[in-house]
């Protein structure tokens, strides 16, 4: 990817239990600056693709780090808006044995939320830019972020600027304040080039349940939103397997209209944190899309594969990391 990729969304403050324990079980928590579009230009950034980022932060010192952490890993933070407010947070704890991790948001009135479209100056944050990345996590925090988000999918398509869409349903959030929100997102999807996930969200979309468990409902599924989204050349997505906190099994797919291509499942063991891999196989997936469907999934794989090794939101990986990368236990590299 020659060009620069703009990702659009809000940052948050994550708060961890540690040691795998649960909320406040000890009087301690960890604390990670994240949010799914940072993520992806952090994860960009690291592997050498120019990314920029626009948001909202607050004025203070709590903003302060939460630009720092993207602006350290090489992200453009020229467009990020400042104002007063909130830095919208959310609390984990993780997951151990057959415990599943369990998220609590606090982001109601956030200044990203609270901030109008207008404040943004879509014409000039756009130029240079070959792809806006956004999720659907904007939308899912109230109508007026839905507004937000598909006035940035406008403004990307005036200006020629390929949009990906990450699907990112969360149920939490839509079930706050819309009991249905499938027309928002065919709405979303509408102005994608690229959308980033998986049968279940395109059974979201059509309203048809696709299944998922071999390649070939994969593809059917791809292709009823390839008929139905005029504008999609690309679908990715990836599979996953849980056996325990500590074992996933992984594979990712790229699909085009004419073309597909799907890496073989991977074992992930020893997890240290989920959180942010389908972030960093987003960023892994749009910096190879111009080589085609197999270096894009293979890309994507290794990167989110990567990430699971990382505490934290972020992705750490380097190119030269990416270039090492076998799925296989690695040893010392000196």
């Amino acid at each position: 990817m020659t060009g620069t990729i703009l990702c659009f969304g809000e940052m948050l403050l994550r708060l961890t239990a540690p040691d795998r324990g649960h909320l406040f079980q000890e009087s301690r928590l960890d604390a990670h600056f994240g949010g799914a579009e940072a993520n992806v230009a952090v994860a960009l950034a690291r592997i050498g693709s120019a990314s920029a980022l626009i948001t909202t932060l607050p004025h203070g010192s709590i903003g302060d780090a939460a630009l720092e952490t993207v602006r350290a890993a090489g992200v453009d933070v020229s467009r990020v808006v400042r104002t007063d407010g909130r830095l919208g947070l959310y609390f984990m704890s993780p997951p151990s044995g057959p415990r599943g991790a369990h998220i609590v948001y606090d982001r109601l009135d956030s200044c990203f939320a609270r901030t109008p479209s207008a404040r943004y100056d879509w014409p000039r944050a756009l130029e240079g830019i070959e792809w806006l990345h956004l999720s659907g996590i904007i939308p899912a925090i109230g109508p007026e972020a839905a507004r937000l988000s598909l006035d940035a999918i406008a403004a990307a398509r005036r200006a020629g600027v390929k949009v990906s869409f990450d699907g990112n349903f969360r149920a939490s959030m839509w079930a706050r304040w819309c009991d249905d929100p499938q027309q928002i997102l065919l709405d979303h999807v509408a102005g994608a080039d690229l959308l980033i996930g998986s049968h279940r969200d395109i059974s979201l979309l059509l309203g048809t349940d696709y299944r998922g468990d071999t390649p070939a409902d994969r593809r059917d599924a791809s292709e009823a939103a390839f008929a139905r989204f005029g504008n999609l050349g690309w679908i990715a997505s990836t599979a996953r397997r849980v056996i325990d906190a500590d074992t996933h099994h992984l594979s990712a797919r790229v699909d085009r209209r004419d073309d597909s291509f799907e890496t073989a499942s991977i074992p992930v063991t020893q997890i240290v944190d989920r959180i942010g891999t389908g972030d960093a196989f987003a960023a892994g997936v749009i910096s190879r899309l111009d080589l085609g469907c197999d270096p894009a999934a293979t890309c994507g794989l290794a990167m989110a594969a990567l990430k699971h090794a990382t505490s934290g939101d972020q992705s750490r990986t380097t190119a030269t990391d990416l270039a090492s990368f076998t799925a296989e236990p690695a040893d010392v590299r000196r």
